[in-house]
């Protein structure tokens, strides 16, 4: 168990500490020269229970309460002091309200110094601190009157944290490791050593971890949990940590930098809360205004933007988003406090619901709706809710490393479906991938019904068309599986409904009929636009509308504008090239040109075009046949 102080200046957390431990806190120069802690102070010793319990002693001054915030993070239960002297003081409040938004929900009162006062005084401390804490999630702690100067009601304090000790339930380690470092120093003959409470899962020796927002590799050297010699550490205990890494110093290392896994690297600037405001403030919380926010160990400034109007009213809570100005790691869950511009005073805190909150629509109804969803305890609790609008699916990469579950501890609902894309697995709930589906479907008997003499769309403009608002590997594997199932055909590029062909009308019939013999009879050498028009006297525009519908047929091609071969006339040429590349290995144009008898210009028209299609391929001046399309293995099979 995880043991931390909380408490006004000068009401005895360190000398209490020292009754119950036998251990001196304030051990820097400055600390003792003052009489005052300053910085977190750290001890471990037994209560009577098997296993160590660590105690993190935090500063009361205002002026330190970044310091306390640092050490408050990962505790289990909190050992709030009042002195039964000056009675509840402004860190009293202020700290009371940091540990009820950090969600700690264990706590004992030890009233201090009570060999000072008469026991009316006493009764009167009590009262106050029990009206205190009694609104928020705190109260009906224990209090215990206690004496760090004649021990008077110590044994009592220790029973009262071994019941506590005797409750808290043990961390999960289902998640990856996680650890906020709020020490780093150097050990002669051992090198960087950094500490910190494990927030989430467990490490042992050996272990590669990315260190802070750069991600930098660091190797653990070797451990201490609650403070003795191990090869392993876990979700809840005190860790520090012998760190290995190229040309790594103490001064590479900031307190709120990070030690995890690879899987949950990467930074963070822009966060999604649901946020609280203190009732003690006296203005309310205008939207964009900078505060400092402090997360795990780490503090750093930015401002918070408001998603649900401009302003909130002292004890209000919404949905608001942290912009910050420099990277941090925070996940699904995970407490924040915020402080005002100049870290005077705590303005409130809240929940993470998305540690990778989008940079835009974040105003909009749906990303607020995506939110009221994130407010679930667990993934499993907020599945359900994120799936139906989840239209371009869901990355489980991102969600392993938003709620840090690796995905072999999941429990999908019935309801998800898991497709592969080109950027990897997605999911999707069945019925929204079904909708997509049929909308896909319905869209291509839109554009049908509208472009009848089209025979139908290619893939981006039907993207376009249908479902603009797709990811494009989305639109591919649900296009792909409409084409899998047969709800959807292919000719060449022309994606189509089955048995979907473009309809001649009555005059185009005519006039095909009177211009085909022209493009039959000419071989490998077809008439122009132009010269069909002049040769059958009609608009070269409706020549050309018609070619290009006989094109989308699939009874033409067209090689350059303009310019159509009948498609027999393709396979012929298409043989041509085949026996070539029998004969001499490799397609040359000058060899081409003789062969078919046509200009030069006009033999590398044709030879563009059969890269184009994908027959051959081109190496510098010579090119070879492709093996895997469609007239190779017409040709071979002739």
């Amino acid at each position: 168990m995880i043991i931390g102080t909380a408490g006004h200046i000068d009401h005895g957390k360190t000398a209490l500490l020292q009754a119950l431990t036998g251990q001196a806190g304030d051990r820097r120069q400055e600390e003792r020269l003052r009489g005052i802690t300053i910085d977190l102070g750290y001890l471990y010793a037994s209560l009577g229970e098997q296993e160590l319990t660590g105690f993190i002693d935090v500063p009361g001054h205002e002026r330190f309460v970044h310091n306390m915030l640092a050490g408050a993070c990962g505790i289990d239960c909190v050992l709030l002091v009042v002195a039964a002297d000056d009675g509840v003081m402004p860190q009293t409040r202020e700290h009371l309200a940091i540990l009820e938004l950090l969600g700690i929900r264990r706590a004992l009162v030890a009233l201090t110094k009570i060999d000072r006062v008469a026991p009316s005084r006493i009764a009167e401390v009590e009262r106050q601190v029990a009206v205190l804490m009694e609104p928020g999630p705190l109260s009906g702690a224990p209090i215990v009157p206690v004496s760090s100067v004649s021990g008077e009601g110590i044994d009592a304090l220790r029973a009262h944290l071994l019941e506590q000790a005797s409750e808290v339930k043990a961390r999960g380690e289902d998640g990856h490791f996680r650890l906020s470092i709020d020490r780093a120093f150097s050990v002669t003959g051992a090198g960087v050593v950094v500490t910190g409470t494990a927030i989430a899962g467990r490490t042992q020796v050996g272990d590669e971890l990315s260190l802070g927002p750069s991600g930098r590799k660091v190797r653990v050297r070797g451990l201490h949990a609650q403070n003795q010699t191990a090869q392993q550490a876990q979700a809840g205990q005190r860790v520090a940590l012998n760190l290995s890494g190229e040309r790594l110093s103490v001064a590479d290392i900031s307190r709120g930098d990070w030690l995890v896994p690879s899987q949950l690297q990467g930074g963070t600037q822009r966060i999604d809360i649901e946020f609280t405001l203190l009732t003690s403030e006296a203005r309310e919380l205008r939207h964009w205004t900078p505060v400092h926010i402090h997360l795990g160990a780490q503090d750093v400034t930015g401002r918070i933007a408001l998603l649900e109007g401009e302003c909130l009213a002292p004890g209000g809570q919404v949905h608001a988003q942290l912009l910050l100005n420099a990277p941090a790691h925070a996940v699904h869950g995970d407490r924040v406090i915020l402080r005002d511009q100049s870290a005077q005073r705590t303005l409130g805190g809240g929940r993470v619901l998305d540690p990778f909150a989008p940079p835009r629509n974040r105003h909009r109804q749906a990303r607020l709706a995506v939110l009221r969803a994130l407010a679930g305890e667990t993934l499993e609790d907020v599945l359900p809710g994120l799936l139906p609008s989840a239209l371009n699916g869901l990355d489980p990469a991102l969600l392993e490393r938003q709620f840090n579950r690796p995905r072999k501890t999941w429990r999908l609902p019935d309801e998800a479906l898991e497709i592969n894309t080109r950027i990897g697995p997605r999911m999707f709930e069945r019925d929204t991938w079904d909708y997509l589906g049929n909308s896909l479907v319905a869209a291509l008997q839109r554009f049908h019904d509208t472009q009848p003499d089209e025979l139908g769309p290619d893939r981006d403009r039907l993207r376009r068309y249908a479902l603009p608002l797709l990811e494009r590997p989305i639109f591919i594997a649900l296009l792909e599986q409409a084409l899998a199932d047969g709800q959807v055909e292919a000719s060449g590029p022309w994606l189509h409904l089955p048995g979907h062909q473009v309809q001649l009308t009555h005059e185009e019939e005519a006039l095909k009929a009177r211009l085909w013999p022209l493009l039959a009879a000419s071989r490998f050498n077809p008439p122009w636009v132009r010269d069909i028009a002049q040769e059958l006297d009609v608009e070269e525009e409706q020549v050309r509308l018609l070619l290009r519908k006989l094109a989308r047929l699939g009874a033409l091609q067209q090689v350059v504008k303009d310019l159509f071969y009948p498609e027999q006339t393709i396979r012929l040429l298409a043989s041509q090239v085949l026996e070539m590349e029998r004969q001499t290995g490799v397609i040359r144009a000058a060899a081409f040109r003789d062969q078919i008898q046509l200009g030069r210009k006009r033999s590398i028209q044709l030879l563009e075009h059969f890269d184009r299609i994908g027959f051959t391929r081109r190496f510098g001046n010579e090119r070879k046949v492709r093996r895997d399309s469609a007239l190779a293995s017409e040709g071979e099979v002739r």
